[in-house]
């Protein structure tokens, strides 16, 4: 947790040894150096993480087929998908706030339980059958707004607890757990929609969460030293001031914003209608079971492979992020595109392994939650106008034209991001 939570009233304290006591009950021994899941506070941390993973790939997979069995449109699947990640970009930046001065595990549980109970009113007026398009995408914005509430302290709680060894092994187990969740999830969910229909799917997305707040409720980590500010914006002000002193967080900030603006769509609209036209209903969640297969297989190559140049290296692997569109846009056979996606994930995954390790080694521990609400907003901040707009494009162009168009500014938008000097030489902190 955050020192903070004396602007809360919270009453944790920390002990002679470095514990955190009180009445949230009694922390076990620190864990030994280099180790990772001897410690409990991470391993409540890994289970939470990872099933709510498993629902959350479950939820967007149901949630389309949900709009399109309505009878919508591409163009109105768009907006439903836009309103979450609009609410999810206008909240996170405070959300970065409230990660840096409260306890960071109250913001994740707090947001948990919230879910829980959002998602159940998706998963109730579903399965009842009074749901409609508005009410999913009011609701869609409603759980943006909270997954945005919990994303900066969930990411900025890691070394809280781990020791500073053990943290290169944190960050690729938590990635790999959640992403070999979210494999199982994107191929239930075809299952579960076409059995039961996507109410119940989303029902099993609400139930994840109960299972988090839980575990969450369950961490004990020692509280980070800060300086206390007047305002929200001045927190604001002093996050920003941290991004743009390091020319490769902001450069690689911007590249993200152009790979979300043009593959949010192609992900969230145009996939799902071309892979499901093609090939059926359950091809598009086996799609993006490939792609977190590809993940799985990058996080497990972190493991062992520890560029020196991090952000080089993981930008290098980051190119291979268009061979999904690509695969799309070719008309090719199935197995193809299921590659495409494979290397997809293989190389986001490797990059985002890398990515998270720069910024835990190379930002103060008191900025941390807002340095993550800033990464978060300028990667997402343009991702609700690919959405909303990715269908008339497409409409207009042709499916395939955009496709093929959203794989070339990929490729060269990565390529352009290797130019910065401290992009290809930002090192990592040895292991110990």
């Amino acid at each position: 947790m955050d020192s903070r939570n004396e602007v809360t009233g919270a009453s944790e304290t920390v002990d002679e040894g470095g514990e955190p006591s009180g009445p949230e009950g009694t922390p076990g021994p620190l864990p030994a150096p280099g180790s990772a899941w001897r410690s409990v506070s991470f391993r409540w941390l890994l289970v939470g993480r990872t099933v709510t993973s498993l629902g959350s790939a479950i939820a967007p997979v149901a949630l389309a087929l949900a709009v399109l069995h309505l009878g919508g449109s591409a163009t109105e699947l768009g907006l439903v998908v836009a309103a979450y990640a609009l609410a999810e970009v206008l909240t996170t930046l405070f959300a970065g706030v409230v990660g840096d001065r409260l306890p960071r595990t109250l913001v994740m549980r707090g947001s948990a339980w919230l879910a829980c109970l959002a998602q159940a009113i998706v998963a109730v007026s579903l399965i009842a059958g009074w749901a409609g398009i508005p009410l999913l995408a009011v609701m869609g914005g409603v759980n943006g707004a909270l997954a945005a509430l919990s994303s900066p302290s969930s990411r900025a709680v890691v070394p809280q607890t781990v020791p500073e060894s053990a943290l290169p092994n944190a960050v690729s187990a938590l990635r790999l757990s959640q992403n070999t969740a979210m494999v199982v999830g994107f191929s239930l969910a075809g299952v579960l929609v076409g059995f039961f229909g996507p109410g119940w799917a989303i029902a099993v997305d609400a139930g994840s969460f109960v299972v988090a707040a839980l575990c969450y409720t369950a961490m004990r980590v020692a509280p980070i030293a800060s300086v206390a500010s007047e305002s929200v914006l001045d927190d604001l002000g002093a996050g920003a001031r941290e991004v743009f002193r390091h020319i490769w967080l902001w450069v690689l900030i911007g590249q993200a914003l152009i790979y979300h603006l043009f593959y949010g769509g192609i992900q969230g609209v145009v996939g799902p209608i071309v892979v499901t036209r093609e090939f059926g209903d359950k091809a598009w969640g086996f799609a993006l079971a490939a792609l977190m297969v590809g993940f799985m297989a990058g996080g497990l190559i972190t493991l062992r492979y520890r560029p020196p140049r991090l952000l080089f290296a993981g930008t290098a692997f980051l190119a291979l992020t268009a061979c999904f569109p690509l695969a799309m846009g070719l008309d090719l056979p199935y197995p193809a595109v299921l590659a495409g996606a494979f290397l997809h994930g293989l190389g986001l995954e490797i990059f985002s392994v890398c990515w998270d390790l720069a910024i835990q080694q190379n930002i103060p521990p008191d900025k941390l939650a807002r340095v993550f609400a800033f990464d978060s907003v300028g990667s997402f901040v343009m991702r609700p106008l690919g959405l909303a707009v990715t269908g008339p494009v497409a409409g207009a162009l042709g499916e395939t034209p955009w496709l093929l168009v959203t794989a070339a500014v990929m490729a060269g938008s990565t390529a352009l991001a290797l130019i910065p000097r401290s992009v290809r030489n930002l090192r990592r902190t040895p292991d110990a």
